[in-house]
């Protein structure tokens, strides 16, 4: 979830070289989909309180960070079959924010996600693969170090080749594309005593898994993973600016290719996965990552638990781009 927020709001060579101002479009007039709602000094029809309640949603304006985690099931599916229930997703994000003078926003923080067994809820180094008969070796997600800065400006951003890849646009289907510069707004609903917030991301882009290094981890050579959220968190504190961090549950919905680590390349099996999951950040402390996540960072990772330095800004990363660098080519070169 949490590598999905940087990725859809940096850029992979020009992370948030963005204008703040909303160019020669002139003022934006809000329509049902960017929801007017003007609730004791927020205004969700203006980008700067779109920034920052982004930013008190996500992470922390304090000096020490927030903590939030996910969980759930993937599940595989194979043409018109019934789904699969495959592993366990879970993991956590350490997250903090910052609100600048000029409205943006900087955001930091770290991330793990992992693979549990069903039955155990026990995290997974190896996994029996049932269409190839092979134990392959799990690979989870470490992130040490995200950094990035919002502006009044919806990101575009690239991942794969910027050569060869169209940017993806952060929340496009409810973003103002009609508009030359389109701004950040997003689709904020109040219902009840709690706001209502839907946020995704779409990617296509090359596969740097490649055929050639990972003939097995490599599925196709364009990947289209995807993620899918529902925000519910209350109003009253997103309201009150002396609470510096939002409290929030949300229902979570993941799609991609096979993970590389599954290694499905050599098979023939046209399918990909889902993932129900549901993410939340309620204490905001170590008390809100599941337990046998925080066991593990605990023992192998105790640094990204740490409150993080330094702002500035970094290249996102992606399962599929950390498993080409970390991972040796099965193949290698003469």
């Amino acid at each position: 979830m949490f590598t999905s927020l940087f990725n859809s709001v940096t850029s992979r060579r020009n992370l948030f070289q963005l204008s703040i101002a909303l160019g020669a479009t002139g003022s934006f007039q809000p329509t049902t989909a960017q929801q007017t709602t003007k609730d004791n000094g927020l205004d969700f029809s203006i980008p700067e309180d779109n920034l920052y309640a982004f930013g008190k949603l996500w992470g922390s304006y304090d000096v020490k960070p927030t903590y939030g985690g996910y969980q759930g099931v993937q599940f595989a599916r194979i043409g018109t079959k019934r789904l699969i229930p495959l592993f366990g997703y879970v993991g956590f994000g350490n997250m903090q924010s910052r609100l600048n003078n000029d409205g943006t926003v900087n955001i930091r923080g770290t991330e793990a996600g992992y693979f549990t067994d069903l039955k155990t809820g026990h995290i997974i180094d190896s996994w029996d693969n049932p269409w190839t008969n092979e134990t392959v070796e799990v690979f989870p997600f470490i992130n040490r170090k995200m950094r990035g800065h919002l502006t009044t400006k919806m990101p575009k951003f690239i991942m794969g080749n910027a050569a060869l890849d169209e940017p993806t646009l952060m929340n496009q289907a409810d973003a103002r594309e009609d508009l030359a510069t389109v701004p950040f707004l997003l689709p904020w609903q109040k219902l009840g005593d709690q706001y209502l917030l839907t946020w995704e991301y779409s990617h296509e882009y090359t596969n740097p898994v490649t055929k050639d290094k990972w003939p097995k981890a490599h599925t196709t050579k364009r990947i289209n993973p995807s993620e899918h959220f529902s925000f519910y968190t209350p109003v009253r504190e997103m309201n009150n600016r002396s609470i510096l961090s939002s409290p929030f549950h949300a229902g979570f919905m993941r799609t991609s290719p096979w993970w590389p680590w599954m290694k499905m390349g050599q098979n023939k099996i046209n399918g990909c996965l889902f993932g129900r999951m549901h993410s939340y950040q309620i204490t905001g402390t170590i008390d809100d990552i599941p337990a046998p996540v925080l066991k593990r960072v605990e023992k192998d990772h105790p640094d990204i638990l740490d409150i993080q330095t330094g702002w500035g800004q970094t290249n996102p990363k992606g399962t599929w781009e950390a498993y080409a660098e970390e991972i040796a080519p099965e193949i290698l070169p003469n």
